[in-house]
């Protein structure tokens, strides 16, 4: 039976990471997939619990969490109600918590314990994914989706002048119409962790199997992304989902009971990855 288990976690800085773990309770021992979600995205997102589904239908314990900086609550897990934590959000930050989530998944208190994991990270959640399977071993297999380059690529270049002058700038929420406060400590994170938080010199130094998967009509990243991550990573392997959007078909609300065909495609493709021997 597919059962779903919830957790609360302290992240950074003593704010709460939401997790929750879909899986198949007839497999003890399935392997587990960490997911990481965008800038401006949440867990529960649009059809992730459908992918979370359909994972576990396909053999895997399929983990996914809000960053504790996210702007969502524990009382309000689907709506940016914490925009206080939101401004004050950082790319280290991000790097801490899903460190968090990796030690939660290996210590076995509350959930079977594992030795690996496999991470699936969207947009911005790429570009921390490819940074933390560059630095820890126990990330044994990483799939891209969607993913950024750099993280600079999340705003114009032009206006980081005036960030810095004014201490905050607000970034358009286009599907809720709020203005999403972001304060100039994730620039000063940047400045002064450059070589740490440089995506594409991070991506170099991977040595795990490495799936790149992009929509060929994604706007909001376009496919150069990919095809910049695919040069610093030439063993990596490159997909490209036709008709696939950043969201990969998916919106939300996601009101449906199946996935979207370009969600779907990524699902199947990632999964025949994960179980695909490399060693």
């Amino acid at each position: 039976m597919i059962r779903k288990q919830n957790f609360n976690i302290p992240g950074a800085k003593g704010r709460i990471i939401l997790i929750d773990v879909t899986f198949d309770d007839a497999l003890k021992n399935a392997p587990l997939v960490i997911f990481a979600h965008g800038f401006k995205g949440f867990k529960d997102w649009g059809a992730y619990n459908l992918v979370a589904q359909y994972f576990a239908e396909h053999g895997f314990r399929f983990l996914k969490f809000n960053f504790s900086h996210n702007g969502t609550t524990t009382d309000n897990p689907l709506e940016f109600k914490d925009l206080i934590a939101f401004s004050d959000n950082t790319f280290s930050i991000e790097l801490e918590d899903l460190n968090t989530v990796i030690d939660f998944a290996s210590n076995g208190s509350s959930m079977p314990a594992v030795s690996d994991s496999y991470l699936i990270g969207h947009s911005m959640g790429g570009g921390i994914s490819i940074i933390k399977t560059a630095e820890d071993a126990r990330v044994k297999k990483l799939v891209t989706m969607a993913s950024i380059s750099s993280f600079r690529n999340l705003w114009p270049e032009e206006i980081e002048a005036q960030w810095r002058l004014q201490g905050i700038i607000y970034m358009p929420n286009t599907r809720t119409g709020q203005q999403m406060p972001l304060k100039a400590g994730l620039l000063d994170d940047l400045d002064k962790n450059g070589s740490r938080l440089d995506i594409l010199a991070k991506a170099a130094e991977i040595s795990q199997p490495c799936l790149i998967v992009h929509g060929s009509a994604d706007t909001s990243v376009p496919f150069s992304h990919a095809e910049q991550l695919k040069k610093a990573m030439p063993d990596a392997e490159l997909l490209i989902v036709p008709r696939g959007d950043h969201t990969f078909g998916a919106s939300h609300p996601y009101t449906k009971n199946i996935l979207p065909a370009p969600l779907l495609e990524f699902c199947s493709q990632a999964i025949a990855f994960l179980n695909r021997t490399f060693f």
